[in-house]
């Protein structure tokens, strides 16, 4: 592989340096904890001591557990669910049996967890009005006025370990043999190799300094002298030179709406800071309204990232 890194597409490039570092919030179902009253239309999946669990509970379990559950078939995955809150059912009844939810200590965890569902739930909000397609839309709009055509290349390689290898290959070009078929048989790109080296379309910040500089300089249907990489070395077929297309609003939608999302959650988290009088006790005077998080979105950082919530 000679690619450098990736980086995201340029329509958002300049807009996100403001908001970078930025954590997309969980965004859960708009519901309250589960009781063992069900509301209507909520299918009753199970009954423990007479407690139901219903088809929201089984959701809730799911969003709680989504990156701890293992890969199962869809039916596997509801009974490991419905027998998980079985089980919560069954050990939150003999914890109130030994009056454990009377404790200070029970107290305390139970304001906290109701904050944290309460802050979830709000930025959910947040989400749902900021993600709209029409501020989409807007923010594609103002972006796109803004680009800077990038040159792209579209180019082929052959990468061999060594010098000798590399003027090997050249010979050969030269007396006419086909470049494809020469990388299929020698290069050493695994990823490239089988596609006859084709690299497809690249601008010159995703390839390694010193073969974007020659690409770059390459005319279509011309071949470069051996080039040196870190990777090894390469030959150089340019098959093509055009300026970078735009890419469609469908193709950016989600990047932008992530976007969207976190920017908003930011901003309604720091505007709760500005109007908010917060006494912090563990630091001087006076360095409270300044004193946010690296990130300056304390609750929207600490949430588990997930796409924004749909109305």
């Amino acid at each position: 592989m000679i690619a450098r890194r990736f980086r995201l597409p340029a329509l958002l490039a300049a807009s996100l340096v403001a908001y970078s570092g930025v954590a997309v919030a969980q965004q859960p179902a708009a519901s309250s904890p589960a009781s063992a009253e069900t509301q209507a239309g909520d299918k009753v999946l199970a009954r423990v001591n007479g407690a139901t669990i219903t088809e929201r509970d089984l959701a809730l379990a799911a969003e709680e557990l989504s990156d701890r559950l293992p890969a199962m078939p869809e039916a596997q995955r509801r009974d490991y669910l419905v027998g998980y809150l079985i089980d919560i059912r069954l050990g939150s009844a003999a914890a109130q049996a030994e009056k454990l939810d009377e404790s200070a200590g029970f107290a305390g965890r139970l304001a906290y967890a109701r904050d944290k569902v309460l802050v979830d739930e709000y930025l959910a909000k947040v989400a749902r009005d900021a993600a709209t397609d029409e501020a989409g839309r807007k923010l594609y709009e103002e972006t796109i006025k803004n680009l800077t055509p990038e040159d792209e290349v579209r180019a082929r390689h052959i990468l061999v370990p060594d010098e000798a290898a590399a003027k090997a290959v050249a010979e050969r070009l030269k007396k006419g043999e086909d470049f494809a078929a020469l990388a299929t048989e020698l290069s050493k790109d695994p990823g490239s190799a089988k596609e006859g080296g084709d690299l497809g379309y690249f601008t010159r910040d995703r390839m390694v300094p010193e073969f974007s500089e020659i690409a770059f300089k390459l005319d279509p249907g011309k071949v470069s002298d051996p080039v040196k990489s870190q990777f090894g070395w390469h030959v150089i077929k340019v098959e093509d030179r055009r300026q970078k297309p735009v890419p469609t609003y469908e193709e950016v939608k989600d990047q932008i709406e992530t976007f969207i999302v976190q920017r908003a959650q930011q901003e309604a988290v720091l505007a709760l800071r500005e109007k908010a009088k917060i006494e912090r006790l563990d630091k001087p005077a006076g360095a409270e309204k300044g004193d946010a998080p690296a990130s300056g979105n304390g609750a929207a950082d600490a949430a588990k990232p997930a796409a924004p919530a749909k109305k």
